[in-house]
């Protein structure tokens, strides 16, 4: 696991977020919603590569991220990843080893950023969630913090290789407290529960990213 120095880290937010403000005129609403401290589960809508970097910075504080396994076949590429907090996953199957990297990051008190519809998803609706991003909330016993970004899959929607200018709006909503625990295991039925109100709270905070992007 990737522990890149803190100082490099914030040289390369300061990077990304200053391009972001430029080229998306990227703004925050809710920001102060975040815990002051402790570790939490960043849980965001999907609609495009760039939302890793405009969730990324919702926050001064370092996050970390899973990101598909794929892009560390090209090794610069996957070093920098690895250096800015990213960490593979392997698609389309249950990764245990990406899984207990993300509750040592939270155990050791840092932000991780899971994206519960899995992949890029498209269209204004929330696609039915995956319950990796609760499940890892509920064994580190940590919120999870729904996150809405309006405006990205225009910015770069799937198959472009140009990032368009388009404006995006992020908004983070209410902290939701992760399911109980009984004994070592995760309750099944408030499993589903929290999901079921990550996927509302998620569409309600879509909603009104998109609306202060100007999609709608």
């Amino acid at each position: 696991m990737n522990r890149s120095p803190l100082w490099f880290y914030k040289l390369a937010r300061l990077v990304v977020i200053t391009w972001c403000k430029i080229w998306f005129r990227v703004s925050y609403e809710g920001a102060d919603r975040l815990p002051a401290d402790g570790s939490y589960v960043i849980a965001p809508i999907h609609r495009s590569n760039v939302d890793t970097f405009v969730v990324g910075c919702v926050t001064r504080r370092r996050v970390r991220f899973m990101a598909k396994d794929s892009l560390w076949k090209v090794k610069p590429l996957g070093a920098f990843i690895s250096t800015v907090g990213g960490f593979p996953v392997r698609r389309g199957s249950a990764d245990v080893e990406a899984i207990k990297t993300a509750l040592s990051l939270l155990a050791a008190g840092e932000p991780v950023v899971l994206f519960p519809e899995g992949a890029r998803q498209s269209g204004p609706i929330v696609q039915p969630l995956f319950d990796g991003a609760v499940y890892v909330a509920a064994k580190a016993g940590v919120p999870i913090v729904p996150v809405g970004v309006g405006g990205s899959e225009r910015c770069m929607p799937k198959g472009s290789k140009f990032i368009y200018p388009y404006k995006v709006h992020v908004i983070v909503g209410d902290p939701i407290a992760p399911p109980a625990i009984v004994g070592r295991r995760v309750d099944r039925a408030e499993l589903a529960k929290v999901t079921d109100e990550l996927s509302a709270s998620l569409q309600a905070l879509f909603d009104a990213a998109q609306i202060r992007a100007g999609v709608r």
